[in-house]
């Protein structure tokens, strides 16, 4: 045998030696409304404070928890630690639950010299009453998308005077517009889930667009096949919506897989709730639904030429 050589190896209680085979977890900076998940209790729910070493919890019924700060957490399915917050994470005046209409409410940011911005992330007219309803209308497919539309482009529409509007399904679009009569100051924008080549939803698109009031509609939509896939699925303490099987309707499909009840419509109404709660700011929902409805905005309100 060699001097050089050790033949039984280095020696196993040498360096760090405890740390070998343990993964290390992640440290991220605690933000406001994030939402974390203890994974003793299950509690799941978005950070709404930051008091005496404990955080608070908010989950979607609007219940609050707290929890210590140097524990751990599952932040969209990752085991993570908190580190110091770089902004203040509690509550504040500005920061309210939403109000009768459902909107979330407007926040004020620092970094724009203390500007308010609504939830759509454009900035706050303050002590403007809304306007009169234009005459141009956005419209949309059922009440969900409404609602979600409403809550975070609610304040911007307000003020901008446009109405949303529900079809009640896109089957129904060329009807309503047949009634309602497009014009270039009667200009329409229409909101369709699951916009996509080949779809059904596509060639209703196309018809309307080629037809007698195509001039006067744009009709846009989102890759989803429901608007609640249109918010982020960490939101609701997903890494990614479940892929539900043709032949099992959507919205019932998506409240087994995640363990909701889902036997009545009563059950479906409640599951949407669930997911629209978790809803706070742009922020929580996918772009390819953003430049859409911000499309529609510009289109109903650009002046006429």
């Amino acid at each position: 045998m060699r001097v050089d050589e050790d033949r039984y190896g280095s020696d196993v209680l040498s360096g760090d030696w405890r740390s070998k085979g343990v993964k290390k977890v992640r440290q991220v900076p605690l933000e406001r409304d994030m939402v974390l998940e203890d994974p003793v209790s299950g509690w799941a729910g978005a950070v709404v404070g930051l008091e005496a070493g404990n955080i608070a919890l908010e989950d979607w019924k609007g219940r609050t928890r707290s929890f210590p700060f140097t524990g751990q957490f599952l932040l969209e399915g990752e085991l993570v630690t908190l580190g110091r917050p770089q902004a203040p994470v509690g509550r504040s005046a500005a920061a309210a639950p939403a109000g009768r209409h459902g909107s979330a409410p407007a926040v004020r940011h620092a970094a724009d010299g203390g500007r308010l911005r609504t939830a759509s992330g454009s900035f706050a007219v303050e002590a403007q009453r809304a306007r009169v309803a234009l005459p141009s209308r956005i419209m949309v497919e059922g009440k969900h998308d409404a609602e979600l539309v409403e809550k975070v482009w609610g304040a911007d529409l307000r003020v901008e005077g446009v109405v949303v509007e529900e079809l009640s399904g896109v089957d129904n679009l060329a009807d309503v517009l047949d009634e309602f009569r497009p014009s270039r100051e009667r200009r329409v924008g229409v909101l369709v889930d699951h916009l996509v080549p080949g779809s059904k939803e596509s060639r209703f698109a196309d018809a309307v667009m080629r037809g007698k009031w195509g001039a006067h509609v744009l009709v846009v939509g989102h890759p989803f096949v429901d608007v609640w896939q249109s918010v982020k699925p960490a939101r609701v303490g997903l890494t990614q919506w479940p892929t539900i099987p043709r032949s099992i309707e959507w919205k019932q499909g998506i409240c087994q897989a995640l363990g909701w009840p889902h036997a009545e419509q009563a059950d479906i109404a409640r599951a949407w709730q669930r997911i629209l709660g978790q809803v706070r700011t742009f922020a929580d929902l996918e772009p390819q639904l953003l430049g859409r409805v911000e499309e529609l905005i510009d289109f109903v309100t650009e002046p006429q030429g």
